[in-house]
């Protein structure tokens, strides 16, 4: 394991979520910030100035700060954790059907329960759906695997985005409509403390999961006859890997709808960098992920007046690198 590595991008990320925390449309001096907490923690009563601030880095800036952590964190962990499982580098929550599935769960809660408790339930059922379906239809083309996941990704995708137009159809068009578009397009900007609150501490046991399992994921990547030789059960290894990363991206759609690209890129930018070792490219997946959807984030936040949608722009954020990191392998491998 690589652990200087890991070091310095948890630290980057450490950094870059308090260099952006003042950064806004509102904008404060992290002196101002540091002043209105440290008075607020002592106990002295706080001018309004600093009652202002206090609001804004703890009820709007934190929050979506934290979000946009544990999005890119989930995203790209399990991008690169189905990757080692499959043996596909392009396979991805997005290409295997788990965010369409997980976001026609979630349009279901949001049109016709419009329960926040339901909507996770069946955005979680959704993702399993998703990516069960692209299992299943992989298996009846047995002649190219890695193809035949792929078709499979595409079907399961195309058939929850068609019943996500059918919800579109039928949602009230004064109401649930604007709010149902907008939120499919990616965004952090209803992710508030309650909402974090309810799916973070699950998010986090996920992670921790995931990132652990790099040795599981390497004997895995060996092929079925190896892991057994190591005495791993990789069909009950392979069941609880799933659940658990389609779990997280199921509740990161929760948070900021649709991101697609961060679970293909990333992990593909940390094995360039780091080797495809998983114990170490898992961790190193979700602090590179968590640290691009942070800065991503910020960026909408700053370059329009009215906010564009975060999905939009990661991916296109993630196309030029995605390019990028297929001219240097095949550069490097001629």
């Amino acid at each position: 394991m690589n652990t200087r590595a890991l070091i310095v991008l948890a630290v980057a990320l450490v950094l870059g979520c308090l260099l952006v925390l003042p950064l806004g449309r509102h904008p404060a001096s992290l002196g101002d910030m540091y002043q209105a907490v440290s008075g607020w923690l002592s106990g002295r009563e706080l001018s309004d100035y600093e009652s202002q601030i206090l609001f804004l880095i703890f009820k709007i800036r934190l929050p979506r700060i934290v979000a946009a952590v544990l999005v890119g964190a989930a995203l790209s962990v399990s991008g690169a954790v189905y990757q080692g499982m499959f043996l596909n580098h392009l396979v991805s929550p997005g290409i295997l059907g788990v965010l369409a599935g997980a976001s026609c769960g979630s349009a279901i809660g949001i049109v016709i329960y419009n329960s926040w408790l339901i909507t996770q339930l069946l955005a979680f059922l959704g993702g399993l759906a998703g990516v069960g379906l692209s299992l299943t239809l992989a298996k009846l083309y047995t002649r190219s695997p890695i193809l035949a996941l792929i078709i499979g990704g595409l079907l399961s995708g195309s058939l929850f985005t068609s019943a996500c137009s059918i919800l579109k159809f039928l949602a009230d068009p004064e109401q649930q409509l604007p709010q149902l578009v907008y939120w499919l397009m990616g965004t952090l900007s209803k992710a508030r403390l309650p909402e974090i609150t309810a799916v973070g501490p699950v998010m986090v046991i996920g992670l921790i999961f995931l990132c652990l399992s790099g040795k599981t994921v390497d004997v895995l990547s060996q092929g079925d006859d190896e892991a057994r030789a190591l005495g791993v059960d990789s069909r009950r290894a392979r069941r609880y890997l799933i659940i658990a990363a389609t779990l997280v991206c199921s509740l990161a759609v929760i948070l900021s709808g649709i991101i697609g690209w961060i679970g293909l890129v990333m992990p593909h930018a940390c094995r360039l960098l780091l080797g495809s070792g998983n114990r170490t490219l898992l961790p190193a997946s979700a602090l590179f992920g968590a640290l691009f959807l942070v800065l991503n984030d910020t960026m909408v936040r700053l370059i329009w007046t009215v906010e564009f949608p975060l999905g939009i722009f990661t991916s296109l954020t993630c196309l030029p690198i995605f390019t990028a990191l297929l001219w240097h392998d095949r550069r490097r491998h001629g």
